[in-house]
């Protein structure tokens, strides 16, 4: 079954990415379940992804952060040779797992510890996108209103 969003762009203003991510998620694509991972929330503006990534080297992950989009890929190197694998119960295969960030949220550490990728990762609202209080003045008194300090400077810049 698959979702007719055209209608939402025609009235929405702003909310395009939101849209795709829908459209993407109601396509009938094979998810990759590969390696395994958490996504944790370890804080109020702060998350932590975690993948099992066992027999790989950190020069054999790479983690690439494009603007909303996290990609982290895992490219195993060839085996010696002269090595020769009775079993495999370890996967050896590459990866790549993509996830859609929110807004403003950066990675801020990746490290690896006993076959576990942790990526670390923070929403930095900037502060002008922060709401702010607005102060108001009032006549009391016959005193003529006068705009807040903050926001007559706001006025003159503009």
């Amino acid at each position: 079954m698959r979702y007719d969003f055209s209608p939402l762009y025609r009235s929405t203003i702003g909310f395009d990415r939101l849209f795709d991510m829908l459209d993407q998620a109601a396509r009938v694509e094979p998810m990759t379940n590969w390696p395994p991972y958490n996504i944790e929330k370890t804080g109020e503006d702060q998350y932590r992804i975690t993948m099992a990534v066992a027999g790989f080297s950190p020069d054999e992950i790479q983690a690439v952060q494009q603007e909303n989009v996290l990609v982290v890929t895992g490219q195993k190197r060839p085996e010696p040779e002269g090595v020769e694998v009775l079993h495999r119960g370890i996967a050896n295969r590459s990866f790549k797992q993509t996830f859609n960030l929110a807004d403003h949220v950066k990675v801020t550490r990746a490290s690896l510890d006993n076959g576990l990728l942790t990526i670390e990762l923070m929403r930095e609202v900037p502060e002008a996108l922060k709401p702010r209080r607005i102060e108001i003045a009032s006549a009391a008194n016959g005193k003529t209103l006068r705009p807040a300090p903050q926001l007559a400077q706001q006025a003159e810049a503009a």
